[in-house]
């Protein structure tokens, strides 16, 4: 049997500068963030000729062609796996589309646990663009680069999106107590929402491929934030990210109608009047998580507690993708 496991995100600076209608005229950058919540893929030899595929469905097929979920598909195509005969299995410790990045997740946990199984050695690099490669290639979905790229790295990193597709990457160079002080700051609460990315993406990938004036200037903002952010975080300035970090939220609801709500307008208003200093909706939008930086945690706690918020705990996680039995 063979296990994998994949870390979820959340983007710390710069998101949405990682699509190619944005990077491929303008260089993307941003910052993102490994959490210790996961994507797992189990993958065993099956003991009858047929591939067993379970998630939230199950499937059991006699070829990958006739394989319905659509990553699991293509990963099983891109790998070129002969005679199938598989039994994989996915598990969550959050659920799909709640602004965590998790298909990019899944999709390099499923990869490593093929790559294994075929005894191949594959890079960091190679697995993150290959996770791109079923995604954004082969399913047309209107994502960035950012899920799989810190999927596939993990810890606190900072990325260019080059005009040529080049991905660089780089750790935040935060000191150890900053890091910390940032971890401990940090809270996460769900809204109840979940979205799919790749909708409310549409509309920006869209405007940003029309030039829409309005669309470029906002992620011009948003790639500047970016580096203030990583400028903040690496000097220490703690209370100056979170200040980035409202501003960012302001800026990011102005790119789509979907992006926000008034309910989760009005949580956001009542966190910043109980203890958050600064946050943002995680992920495209629409739903998911609130992350806040705190100057009151124990007070922001009770406060999103009242409002009927679960908050996630969660620590950063330095390692990406890996093999956890084989």
């Amino acid at each position: 049997m063979i296990i994998t496991k994949s870390p979820l995100r959340i983007s710390l600076g710069g998101g949405g500068t990682d699509l190619a209608s944005y990077y491929r005229e303008h260089e993307g950058f941003l910052i993102s963030a490994a959490i210790d919540k996961y994507v797992y893929i189990t993958l065993n030899r099956n003991f009858v000729d047929e591939l067993w595929l379970k998630y939230s469905q199950v499937e059991h097929v006699k070829s990958i062609d006739e394989v319905k979920h659509p990553i699991f598909r293509e990963a099983l195509r891109l790998m070129q796996i002969e005679n199938p005969w598989l039994e994989i299995s996915s598990l969550a410790d959050i659920p799909a589309g709640t602004g965590l990045g998790s298909s990019g997740s899944f999709t390099t946990a499923l990869l490593k646990a093929l790559h294994v199984y075929k005894s191949d050695i594959v890079s960091t690099r190679t697995l993150a663009e290959e996770a791109c490669t079923v995604e954004i290639e082969k399913l047309g979905e209107h994502i960035g680069k950012q899920d799989q790229y810190i999927a596939a790295y993990g810890g606190l990193t900072c990325m260019t999106f080059q005009k040529d597709g080049y991905v660089w990457v780089e750790p935040l160079r935060i000191k150890e107590e900053d890091l910390y002080n940032l971890e401990d700051n940090l809270a996460m609460f769900f809204t109840g929402y979940s979205h799919s990315a790749s909708n409310i993406l549409k509309e920006q990938d869209t405007k940003s491929r029309e030039n829409n004036q309005a669309m470029i200037e906002n992620l011009h903002f948003v790639k500047q934030m970016g580096y203030d952010s990583r400028d903040a975080l690496e000097s220490g300035k703690l209370e100056k990210f979170a200040e980035i970090m409202n501003v960012h939220w302001e800026y990011k609801k102005k790119r789509s109608g979907g992006m926000s709500n008034p309910k989760i307008d009005e949580w956001y208003e009542y966190a910043m009047k109980n203890g958050a200093m600064g946050g943002k909706l995680i992920g495209a939008g629409g739903g998911g998580f609130l992350l806040f930086y705190c100057k009151d945690k124990m007070k922001l706690r009770a406060a999103m507690r009242t409002a009927g918020l679960s908050e996630v705990r969660f620590r950063f996680d330095p390692q990406g993708t890996r093999v956890t039995m084989e």
